[in-house]
């Protein structure tokens, strides 16, 4: 009798554990960056910065409307390549994710936005810069950086009014992203009363730009600007020197990476690289992204290339939504999640206004010395 009543107990125990863990609550949050190709390095910083924040979140055991929350990461690379982006996009709906972190560049953000816009998935991109990726009218997109309006502009007021420059050349890599940036940038050279001599353009997989420096050495440059990504810069760089270019070098976020040093293969003069990233933290929050890069360092043996904190803080951010909204269902916590306000996170104050641009955005100016990037100022 005993033996009996003492496995209907065991028995009971199972059906109610297993009745249990069938009320946890699956959230799958989708990311989406360039795992492979030339700026696999980003995209793989981008990728650690969301399983930071999924095993944290794990790690808590956050409740969503009554019941706790097992996340799970679903991530896709999409090659930098804007239709293998809207793939991997399509691939996220389809596998019904709950909101997604990403894409790493506006080349792919801004075509993928439409299909997260059409299946009503939220949307926030740690690193895309483009105007346009928060100007389409959707409601499911968000960032959590400032724009090249700000950041492209920002770098051409600095070109003339800081580095004194008075032939300045630009060339872009006919992205999205490194074209925008670019177009920014001679619009605040001419704001501050300076003149682009020389505008050229390659591509992003390029590697030999002989013809277009040759180009812009005629001008004898005071200052370059290239609107693309590092792997592109640091070969860009070697090859100025080896033509006696010694003009300051400028750039955006794509190239103000800890790479660029390495890409750049011992070019690089001290100062002679001067870079801005969208984003920044200054005073008292520097202590939460001293640790975080500590804490990322620890658990991936890698150092933060440069929007890991951001992709970390887009999650936390969208988890936050769903815990004051009390459902990850997408269609119940994205308006919470677009009236997001003082956000405390590692990477600053977090709040979006009504195009889903973070406000208040900063950016922060950077240089190189000694291989190392040293920070010169944070601007908003």
């Amino acid at each position: 009798m005993n033996f009996k009543l003492n496995w209907s107990v065991v028995a009971m125990c199972v059906a109610f554990a297993g009745s249990a863990m069938a009320e946890d609550l699956v959230v799958k949050i989708g990311h989406v960056g360039p795992t492979s190709g030339p700026i696999a390095h980003l995209g793989k910083d981008n990728e650690n910065g969301a399983r930071m924040a999924i095993d944290e979140l794990n790690a808590k055991g956050v409740t969503i409307g009554g019941k706790k929350a097992k996340f799970e990461l679903l991530a896709e690379d999409d090659a930098g390549d804007p239709k293998q982006g809207t793939a991997a996009a399509q691939k996220l709906v389809d596998s019904k994710v709950n909101g997604v972190v990403g894409h790493l560049n506006s080349g792919t953000s801004i075509p993928a936005s439409k299909v997260y816009s059409d299946a009503g998935i939220p949307q926030i991109s740690p690193s895309a810069t483009n105007p346009k990726f928060t100007r389409q009218g959707y409601k499911t997109t968000f960032r959590v950086v400032a724009d090249d309006v700000h950041l492209g502009g920002t770098l051409g007021r600095y070109a003339v009014t800081e580095l004194k420059g008075k032939t300045i050349a630009v060339i872009d890599d006919r992205t999205a992203y490194g074209q925008g940036v670019a177009d920014e940038f001679e619009k605040g050279v001419k704001e501050k009363g300076g003149t682009v001599a020389k505008r050229e353009f390659t591509n992003d997989k390029a590697t030999d730009f002989t013809a277009i420096l040759t180009s812009i050495k005629a001008t004898k440059p005071d200052v370059v600007f290239y609107g693309g990504m590092d792997a592109v810069a640091g070969p860009m760089i070697r090859q100025m020197k080896q033509l006696g270019i010694t003009a300051k070098f400028m750039g955006g976020d794509g190239i103000c990476s800890g790479e660029l040093p390495k890409l750049a293969a011992g070019a690089m003069a001290d100062g002679q690289v001067v870079c801005a990233e969208a984003g920044g933290v200054e005073g008292t929050q520097k202590v939460a992204m001293d640790k975080f890069k500590v804490d990322f360092k620890k658990k991936f043996n890698a150092d933060v290339q440069i929007y890991a904190p951001y992709v970390y803080d887009a999650t936390m951010v969208m988890v936050d939504a769903m815990v004051k909204a009390g459902s990850a269902d997408p269609a119940v916590y994205l308006p919470t999640l677009a009236k997001t306000a003082g956000y405390k996170g590692v990477t600053g104050t977090i709040a979006f206004d009504d195009k889903g641009d973070i406000k208040n955005g900063a950016l922060t100016l950077f240089t190189y010395k000694a291989g190392n990037r040293e920070q010169i100022a944070v601007v908003r």
